[in-house]
């Protein structure tokens, strides 16, 4: 089997992936996507087709990048065609019981769970591997997803339903909250893209922070007492925010569940 990889579906996710590693994957790279101004977005050095089937013939990894509402019918379809491809499914919410149960049991599947700054880089993607999946297959998946951003092993899909509700729903919690800051900035008197480009850098500047140490120590840190970090986290307590945020990640949680049982049928 060769090192190509073939993309089957041609979007957002697939795009970022197949951009990135274009430069440095050895071996070729094909898309197959029915829409033509979808696959007119990729470079000539990526080949694109309209042709699952012949997108997927001499592919050593196959990435199923399409809408979990039609990973069913894409997987059964080109099913018959596989060999000992390595294959990665980017669709949320599809369990791994689903796909083997559409590729077969004894396929090597890889499922992952990207979030959406994979799309400029700064992703980070949890996966898990099936039993067939080999040593050097799961290298491979590693250094392709790590094209997006970091990664994480999980050894099962009841833990990548945690990551769904916590780094891959996480982007839009932080965007709310940075959505709220900004606007109660601008409610104080700051011009809103000033507000905004403030709340931005703050943010940023934390995360980066936060990355070597550990986030309550920085945060009793820049609490002096009886200063207006104090006030502003005495609200933040009195309104029960980590109630809420924990609320949320556990709701997002459930609900992955969810799904995983409906695609699952």
């Amino acid at each position: 089997m060769t090192t190509g990889i073939a993309f089957v579906g041609g979007g957002n996710m697939a795009h970022a992936l197949a951009t990135r590693l274009s430069g440095s994957w050895q071996g070729r790279i094909t898309v197959a996507e029915p829409v033509a101004a979808q696959r007119a977005r990729f470079a000539a050095s990526i080949t694109t087709t309209d042709d699952n089937l012949a997108a997927v013939a001499d592919a050593g990894i196959i990435v199923l990048a399409v809408k979990p509402q039609i990973l069913e019918t894409v997987a059964r379809q080109i099913a018959p065609a596989l060999e000992d491809q390595l294959l990665i499914s980017i669709a949320a919410g599809v369990p791994s019981r689903a796909l083997e149960t559409w590729l077969g049991a004894d396929r090597a599947i890889v499922r992952c769970m990207p979030n959406t700054p994979a799309l400029i880089g700064a992703g980070i993607t949890g996966l898990v591997a099936n039993a067939s999946v080999s040593a050097s297959q799961r290298a491979s998946a590693t250094e392709l997803l790590a094209a997006a951003g970091e990664i994480v092993w999980f050894e099962s899909d009841a833990e990548l339903d945690a990551v769904t509700a916590l780094s891959g729903s996480g982007p839009a919690y932080f965007f709310y909250v940075i959505e709220a800051l900004a606007e109660a900035g601008a409610r104080l008197g700051l011009r809103p893209d000033v507000a905004k480009r403030l709340t931005i850098a703050t943010a940023a500047g934390a995360a980066a922070m936060a990355i070597d140490d550990d986030p309550a120590t920085l945060r009793e840190r820049v609490t002096s007492p009886g200063g207006t970090t104090e006030r502003a986290l005495a609200i933040l307590a009195e309104q029960s925010l980590p109630a809420t945020l924990d609320a949320a990640v556990r709701a997002a949680f459930h609900r992955s569940r969810e799904l995983a049982e409906e695609f699952g049928k």
